[in-house]
């Protein structure tokens, strides 16, 4: 059920178009561990700057592009539902649409409100009955 629903959104958003499929890897290294493939490598980012080098924490993140089709990044979706692997973006080759799968949902960032309300509207009966929709 939750795979259908991401590629539901997933085509509503990237149909016919390239995207970059984001992932993190999270260590207390600053260089890229040599055991992971440098394929896809973007960039790292210093999240926790501790004075003591042993508690200091990086994100190393991978971008790949790649044309969107309906469930080419099923695996990784599969794993995400199973807590395997969080804090993976899809997002278009401009960056004004993001997609935030986590278990259990996602997030989407649209670049404006009107396309969000749009987005929203058709699939309400998928959102919580909590009043703030969280």
């Amino acid at each position: 059920m939750i795979l259908e629903r991401y590629n539901t959104v997933l085509d509503e958003l990237f149909a016919g178009a390239d995207v970059y499929v984001i992932t993190p890897l999270w260590t207390t290294e600053a260089e890229v561990p040599s055991s992971q493939a440098v394929t896809g490598y973007w960039q790292s980012l210093l999240v926790e700057d501790d004075p003591d080098p042993e508690f200091r924490t990086y994100c190393h993140l991978f971008a790949t592009r790649r044309p969107w089709w309906r469930g080419c990044i099923d695996e990784l979706l599969r794993d995400i539902a199973d807590e395997k692997v969080a804090g993976a973006l899809i997002a278009d080759t401009r960056m004004q649409r993001i997609h935030y799968p986590y278990d259990g949902g996602a997030d989407v960032f649209l670049a404006t409100s009107e396309e969000r309300d749009r987005m929203r509207d058709r699939h309400a009966d998928w959102l919580s009955r909590h009043p703030s929709g969280l």
